[in-house]
């Protein structure tokens, strides 16, 4: 097919950093089809009304708009999520964080998921896991509008809350749960203009993590005891060379911790829980 092969080589010219994939999905999302039917049904031609719609997916992507806004969905873990510039494009690196919770936890546990976006995380944790239930805080009325939307289409609504909250503000003082997990924003400010194009589109109060990119870690373990019930486990993805720093953070607080990393090799996230406990005793486990 002429114009995809054309469309790869124009988004190489401009920048784009995988030209022939995001070339192909667009094309399957006008198309309405998977990739392998694309490339069986090679030589057919389009009709005017879809080379004029592919033509519009790739002036917004060669102005670096990520191709998850452009389809107004991501996949992660078994699902599709919808997503829109108000929230974070979920990644593959927190899919590891998302197992990780998921092949230890069992039962009714209760989940905090801070700084949820799409409810990526917490809404995989509850599909996954059917006896739990959790609560879901952001500070952005509408990437929770966005959450609440996912919930309903996965079929956990009733098992999930969300609520506008900075870190634990708006929580009430008498809730417990077992794990609390976060991805939260971990770019240190000064870093925030050398992203690239396409990042720099996301939100940036779900990137700038403050000077260091450890502010919201120091919030959120400072106050977690307040918030696991005995032996509960907090859930971290981290960004590069920031292992060292939250386990620190952690271990002040008198929480034992490990560090799991991700397909690239790198240290990508921080589990922590009190020595002793179901949790705590399940960590060398949990990082594996």
């Amino acid at each position: 097919m002429k114009i995809l092969d054309w469309t790869k080589q124009y988004f190489a010219d401009k920048g784009i950093e995988n030209p022939h994939f995001d070339a192909a999905i667009l094309l399957c999302a006008v198309l309405k089809c998977d990739r392998i039917t694309l490339y069986v049904d090679f030589a057919r031609p389009l009709s005017d009304e879809e080379l004029s719609a592919f033509r519009k997916l790739v002036v917004r992507r060669v102005q670096h708009e990520p191709v998850a806004y452009i389809l107004g969905e991501k996949g992660f873990m078994k699902h599709s999520f919808k997503v829109t510039p108000d929230v974070l494009v979920p990644r593959p690196e927190t899919e590891l964080l998302a197992e990780s919770i998921i092949k230890d936890a069992e039962g009714a546990v209760r989940i905090l998921d801070i700084g949820t976006g799409s409810g990526a995380i917490i809404i995989s944790l509850l599909a996954a896991l059917p006896d739990a239930s959790g609560v879901g805080t952001d500070i952005s009325e509408n990437a929770l509008a966005v959450a609440e939307e996912n919930a309903a289409c996965i079929g956990v609504s009733e098992r999930l809350k969300f609520l506008c909250s900075n870190i634990y503000t708006n929580l009430s003082a008498d809730e417990k749960f077992d794990i609390i997990v976060s991805n939260p924003p971990y770019i240190p400010s000064g870093d925030m203009k050398n992203l690239a194009s396409d990042v720099r589109m996301e939100p940036v109060q779900a990137l700038d993590g403050g000077d260091d990119g450890l502010d919201f870690y120091c919030a959120i373990i400072k106050g977690a005891k307040n918030y696991l019930i005995k032996g509960g486990l907090l859930a971290f993805e981290i960004g590069v060379d920031q292992a060292g720093a939250v386990t620190a953070m952690c271990e002040e607080e008198g929480f034992k911790t490990v560090v799991r990393r991700d397909y690239a090799g790198l240290d990508r996230m921080v589990f922590a829980a009190e020595e002793g406990g179901r949790y705590g005793n399940m960590l060398p486990e949990i990082a594996k």
